[in-house]
Order: structure tokens, then sequence, then C-alpha cells
């Protein structure tokens, strides 16, 4: 939720933003109204509220004569001092309607446009050359026994799979790699619940424009997460929280669920675009002031892991109309694909700047009172980097080559040969 001081003094702003982003114009002016009409709403309650305070007093001083007349007065004004709360609170609820429908404010230099208008910032790596026709990920994967398919869609229908063998191996000393490459950075890691109450849910900003990718039981009103990011916010939400050390940053290792609603093609063969995955996700809180700088390190140490795990990547500045709501910058790593001649998201990190913190009521006390704080998450390994790594450091024989800095989470192993 974006500050409505900032609305209220410069909708211009927040105009700018939404065109960039492709969203309604519109929906600033209803925020500005619906605020003028609120507070008037408010006023008016609260000035009959003052009246019929001073009435109860004059009661007490008034003649026998007098009483009658005055208790009839006062109780009229007690149904029109509850007509106006009433009133009061309904102009609230608009308000507050109409704030929720505002994404957050892009910072400066997000392109404008939609999902096809990133920048490129930068590309690492060399594309690899085949002296063989490559097989994409799935087909290493079976040749492997690293992957069984079929049986999951038996078991929970089309997109679910199990890891079996050397792949469960492979993701889990990816995993425990990102870990361990988390917690030298000072994160604190946690295994988080994969379900949250709606108001978690809908205070990172996750139940807007795509709220249909979420898996919701309504027999318990909860919502399954699809990235750990949600939890972590929660885990602060209605509290003070003391950044004179620094930032409070926390690694969540969770599995995720996604409905993909609308996802097809290509990205629905093997585990590109799964409905359960696991993923280990860096949130940090920290000053608005320092968001920016830590948005930039978040880059750096998924950066850190691609180069670990050896893959030839892009690094993209999103388009405003491509970040969710609560992003107000986001970047994405993009690895090489070989048999689809393309790159795929491997990993994001978005500034969230105070978006989420302040719908959470999550603060930091400063000398001079207290601040609402920024929020900031990036992926750092996920299940679909095995993708990528099938796909890249296949051989010929159908062998699986193993970057060096993983060897010691796989007992040493070099290279992973196929089953015969």
């Amino acid at each position: 939720m974006i500050d409505i001081r900032t609305i209220r003094e410069n909708p211009d702003l927040i105009k700018a933003s939404q065109r960039a982003r492709g969203a309604s114009e519109a929906d600033v002016d209803a925020v500005v109204a619906a605020d003028e009409a609120r507070r008037a709403a408010l006023q008016n309650f609260e000035d009959k509220r003052a009246e019929q305070k001073e009435l109860s007093r004059s009661i007490g001083k008034a003649s026998p004569e007098e009483r009658p007349a005055i208790l009839e007065q006062a109780k009229a004004m007690a149904v029109e001092v509850k007509d106006l709360e009433q009133k009061a609170n309904s102009a609230n609820e608009a308000f507050e309607a109409a704030m929720l429908a505002i994404p957050n404010l892009i910072v400066d230099g997000v392109p404008a446009g939609g999902e096809d208008d990133f920048e490129i910032l930068k590309h690492v790596g060399d594309i690899p050359e085949f002296s063989f026709e490559p097989k994409d990920h799935l087909d290493i994967a079976e040749g492997l026994d690293a992957i069984d398919m079929e049986r999951g869609a038996k078991v929970s229908g089309a997109r679910f799979y199990y890891m079996k063998g050397i792949g469960a191996r492979l993701e889990l000393a990816l995993l425990n790699m990102a870990m361990d490459q988390a917690e030298r950075n000072g994160f604190t890691a946690m295994m988080t619940p994969t379900l949250v109450k709606p108001e978690v849910m809908g205070g990172t900003g996750f139940l807007g424009a795509h709220a249909d990718e979420i898996y919701y039981l309504p027999a318990d009103d909860l919502y399954l997460t699809g990235t750990s990011e949600v939890s972590l916010a929660g885990y602060r939400a209605d509290e003070i929280i003391d950044l004179s050390a620094g930032p409070l940053r926390y690694a969540g290792w969770s599995t995720c669920y996604r409905r993909e609603a609308g996802s097809h093609g290509r990205d629905t063969r093997g585990i590109i675009r799964v409905h359960q995955f696991n993923k280990i996700e860096m949130f940090s809180f920290t000053t608005a002031d320092e968001a920016e700088a830590e948005h930039e390190r978040f880059l750096a140490w998924e950066e850190e892991m691609l180069a670990k795990v050896e893959l030839p990547y892009r690094v993209i500045d999103t388009a405003a109309g491509d970040l969710g709501d609560s992003a107000a910058r986001k970047f994405d790593c993009e690895a090489w694909l070989p048999t689809q001649n393309r790159f795929i998201e491997l990993t994001s990190t978005s500034n969230c700047t105070t978006f989420q913190a302040r719908r959470l009521k999550i603060r930091e006390r400063t000398e001079a009172g207290t601040n609402v704080v920024a929020t900031i998450n990036g992926t750092l390994a996920t299940t679909r980097w095995l993708v990528a790594m099938l796909e890249n450091h296949q051989q010929a024989d159908g062998s699986l080559y193993i970057p060096e800095a993983m060897r010691p989470y796989l007992g040493g192993r070099e290279l992973i040969e196929p089953v015969k």
C-alpha cells in the first residue's frame, strides 16, 4: 500500500507509475475522491459526537422543567450520531478498497511497458555448443532415472512429478548449497509454514490480479503459498523491529504451490511449470533509505549462485507492466535453455519498498519515532534450476556433468552416469 500522503500531495507521480504499468490512472482519482469523502464523513461524525457529549453534560445542569426536552434531544442525537458513524465506516471501507487497487509506485529507471519490454542489463557466460543433438531436460532426467512424471500424474494429476534417486539428491544438493551461502551472508535459515491466513496473503499483495494462481482451502480459510516470501513477510506483522544493526535477513526453505492457470505449450513439458516445487527464498526487512542498495545485494547473491552451477545467463530489468503489485522494481536472472533456444527465468529479486510492510504494519523505531520498513525478496535456488542444469551440462552419452561447487554436496561426484 502506498502512503496516502504521497497520493494526496503528488497524484501525478502515481499516475505516471500507473501509465508505465499499463494500469488505470482513474484508480488514482478514485483514491483521492474516496480519501476526501472518508475525511469529510469522519469529520461530520466527530463534530456531531462532540455536540452529543456537550449535550450530555448539560443534562445534569438542567432544571427539572428543561430536562425532558434535553433528554428527547439527546435521544434523537444518539440516532444521528450512530448513522454518521456508519457512514464514516462505510466511507473508510470504500477508501481502503480504492487503496488496494493501486499497485506499488515504481522506482526511477524501471522500463515502461509489458512482458516483452524488459531491458537486458548484461549477459554472463558462453552459450554452449554441442557436438551432438542435445536432449531436453526431461529426456536427460529420465535417462538418469531422476524424474518420474508418469507416476506423478497418476497420483496427483498433470504437472506433478516424483524426483527420485539422483534427481532427489541433485535437488537437495542445490538447495543445501543455497542455504549455506545464505547463512554465510547473514541470513537466518527458516523452515516456513506453507498455509497462511488471508490477511497475510493479502498483506503481501498476492490477492490482486493474479489471485487465481493461488490454491485456497475454503473450509479452513487458508491459502497455500507460492513462495515463502509470504510467510516470511508475515513473520514480523504488527511488530516494531530493530534495524539499528542493519537489515534483518531470513532464508526460507519451503515447498511452493501454484495453480499455473493458463500456462501451456513447451513450458508444461517436464518441470518448467509445475504445481509444486521447492525453493530457497531470501527475504529482508530494511530501512526505506537502504532498500535499493539491499536490492542490488540480493541480485549479486543470486548471480553468485548461478556462477556456482556454471550456467550461462542474462540479467533483465523487468518492465513496469510485468511487475507484481508489490514490486517497485524487479531484476530477473534467466538461464539459457539449449533445446528451446531461449532464456528462461530461474531467479527474480524484487524491491517492494514500504508497500508490503505498510499493509502488514511492520515498523522500525528511530530517535524521531517509528517508520514503515522496506521489504526485499529474491530467489536463491528452486527446482526449476535443474531444468537448465540438465540441459547445459549433459554429455553425449547421456551422463551429466556436476559443477565443481556442487560436488561436496553429492559425495564428490563429478559425473552422473545414465541408468543402463
